[in-house]
């Protein structure tokens, strides 16, 4: 179940029907998770507990790009092709998520999908943009299993659909505020005073620590002490990262609208996400990879811009203006901050390598939770 279904309103804007990114119409999402096998880690054979996750613009984003633009909130983390994002001020692939260890794989093989769906004509180049948390706690980081052709299964997955949240695709390994977590998504619709446009964002939560855990402003991690931190006393990283939840992972938040935003409005909508992780209790600690993209639908047309291309000299643009574009900037805050929630609320208890257990948040107990501090669900 989500936040909404348990009665917990997040800020005061009006949800999409799906309350996912794909409310943006076109905006495709899917999955596929790898969990296989038990017990010790054994490098190359398991256990697995990791996953690939796909956010398509509409169209054919490598002929025909999108405006969009990038944010580090804390830079101990990778997404492959963001300085020709920041260069170009354009989004020119689909986006992949995945674990630290796989940005390689899932690169290339987002290259070998896009060429496939371009026969015969071939591509100079292309810089994909994928992305990365570190699973490493639960999962065989280093037995590199995830292939190519969970890859192309992940976009034969792809869907405008309702998009599957938690322990799903890149987010099945992944833990937050100490809890588990994994993918989560969410969306406001705009006042039509306001343009009546449509954000989405998807995240994956891997960041945080129990101590600041924060649901619409009121600290609840105190109640929920008694959840087990993962971790297990004694266990081992063979892997050199964290033993236990302690707010050294990361997260990745993809904003997608249909407003009709210049490379710059991008930008500054892609920083406002940093105050939706804030407000779950995120603060980008030194050892996290907060990073952070948004694209914006609302202009159509534009050429990729290769040397060959028979471009016109000028493209017609629309640009929203300024005056208008903090309800945005809300709805990306608001957005963000219910999608973490999501995430957690949607993640199920997951044992993982050495018999490492991350614990789901029941949403029952976080309802509790809430009452409990004189906060209310809504």
């Amino acid at each position: 179940m989500r936040a909404r279904e348990y009665g917990i309103r997040i800020g005061q804007g009006t949800p999409g029907s799906l309350n996912a990114i794909t409310d943006v119409a076109g905006v495709r999402v899917g999955h596929r998770t790898l969990i296989e096998g038990s017990g010790p880690l054994v490098v190359g054979q398991g256990p697995v507990r990791t996953g690939v996750t796909v956010i398509v613009p509409p169209g054919r984003v490598w002929e025909r790009p999108f405006f969009a633009g990038a944010h580090r909130l804390n830079g101990n983390g990778e997404m492959t092709g963001l300085e020709w994002v920041r260069e170009s001020g354009m989004l020119t692939t689909p986006v992949a998520l995945t674990n630290t260890h796989s940005v390689g794989v899932v690169r290339d093989a987002l290259l070998a999908e896009m060429l496939a769906a371009n026969p015969g004509q071939g591509s100079e180049w292309s810089l994909p943009v994928v992305a990365e948390t570190w699973d490493g706690l639960l999962n065989d980081l280093n037995g590199f299993h995830v292939r190519p052709e969970h890859v192309r299964e992940a976009f034969a997955a792809a869907n405008e659909g309702q998009v599957d949240e938690g322990t799903v695709g890149s987010g099945t390994g992944m833990i937050c505020h100490g809890f588990k977590g994994g993918i989560g998504t969410a969306s406001r619709v705009l006042a039509e005073a306001d343009g009546g446009h449509t954000v989405g964002v998807l995240v994956q939560a891997n960041h945080g620590r129990r101590e600041r855990f924060a649901v619409n402003g009121v600290p609840v991690a105190r109640a929920l002490e008694d959840i087990p931190l993962p971790g297990a006393p004694g266990a081992e990283s063979d892997t050199g990262g964290p033993r236990s939840a302690d707010g050294a992972g990361s997260i990745i938040v993809i904003v997608a609208t249909d407003a009709p935003l210049l490379p710059h409005q991008c930008t500054r909508l892609a920083q406002r996400a940093g105050l939706g992780v804030a407000r779950v209790g995120g603060v980008g600690e030194h050892t996290s990879g907060d990073l952070f993209l948004c694209f914006a639908t609302g202009n159509r047309g534009m050429t990729a811009g290769g040397i060959d291309e028979q471009a016109p000299l000028t493209f017609p643009l629309s640009m929203l203006s300024d005056v208008y574009i903090t309800p945005l900037f809300d709805a990306v805050v608001e957005a963000t901050e219910e999608a973490i929630v999501n995430a957690v609320l949607g993640a199920t208890t997951l044992e993982g390598r050495d018999g490492i257990v991350a614990h789901a948040l029941p949403g029952e107990r976080l309802v509790q939770a809430l009452a409990g501090h004189g906060g209310r669900p809504a």
